[in-house]
C-alpha cells in the first residue's frame, strides 16, 4: 500500500482526521494503465475517478471536422476524472487516455458517494477542489482569449514541465489551440532566448 501522504497530499483538508483518512485510504484500489490505454471512452459512463501515482494522461474529445484536441492533461497527484460523467451520471463526451504507463488509485462512485455522505472534511475538502476545478477551467477559457500562443505555452511549461518534456507535439499543440508548426515555431522561438 502506497504511503498515507501520497493520499494526505490529494485530500488536503484539515477538518479530515486522521481515521478518517485511513477509512478514505481504504476505500482506494491501485490500478496500472499501458501506455495508449483508453481509461474512459466518449459515450460510456463514468464509474469512478483516479489519483495518478505515476504517468501521463489526457482527455481529448473529437471536434466537428474529425480532428482530436486535447482539452486537459494529467500527471501525478492530479485527479483523473470526468466531472460531468461521473456526478451528473451522463455519456461522456471525452476519452480519457493514458501516455505513458501509469499507476493510479481508484474510487468507485458509490464509495464516493458514501464517503461524501458520512465524513463532513471529506465533503468540504469536495467542494473545494470543485471550486478550484472551476477557477481553473475559467482562467484557462480566459487565457484562451486574452493570452498569445507563446503566453500559453510558457503557462503550461512552467505548470505542467513534465508534459512539455514527455508529451507530443501535437498533442500541445491541440491543447494549446494552435498548429504543430506555430508550436515549433514557439518553442526554437523560447530556447532562443534563454
Amino acid at each position: 500500500m502506497v504511503k498515507e501522504s501520497f493520499f494526505e497530499k490529494t485530500y488536503n483538508h484539515p477538518s479530515i482526521s486522521r481515521e478518517e483518512m485511513q477509512t478514505i485510504v481504504g476505500v482506494h484500489r491501485t490500478i496500472t494503465f499501458k501506455k495508449h490505454e483508453k481509461i474512459l471512452k466518449e459515450g460510456s459512463m463514468s464509474n469512478a475517478y483516479y489519483l495518478i501515482e505515476k504517468g501521463l494522461f489526457r482527455s481529448y474529445l473529437i471536434d466537428y471536422n474529425g480532428n482530436e484536441i486535447t482539452t486537459e492533461f494529467f500527471d501525478s497527484h492530479d485527479i483523473l476524472i470526468d466531472v460531468a460523467s461521473l456526478f451528473l451520471r451522463i455519456p461522456a463526451k471525452e476519452t480519457i487516455q493514458a501516455l505513458t504507463d501509469g499507476v493510479v488509485w481508484e474510487i468507485d462512485f458509490n464509495a464516493f458517494q458514501e464517503l461524501y455522505s458520512t465524513i463532513g472534511g471529506f465533503t468540504e475538502w469536495g467542494r473545494t477542489w470543485m471550486t478550484n476545478q472551476l477557477f481553473e477551467a475559467k482562467s484557462r477559457a480566459v487565457n484562451m482569449h486574452t493570452q498569445s500562443a507563446s503566453e500559453r505555452y510558457l503557462n503550461l511549461m512552467n505548470k505542467k514541465p513534465q508534459i512539455i518534456k514527455d508529451v507530443p507535439l501535437k498533442y500541445i499543440a491541440t491543447y494549446l489551440g494552435i498548429t504543430d508548426t506555430s508550436l515549433s515555431r514557439i518553442r526554437k522561438e523560447i530556447k532562443q532566448q534563454s
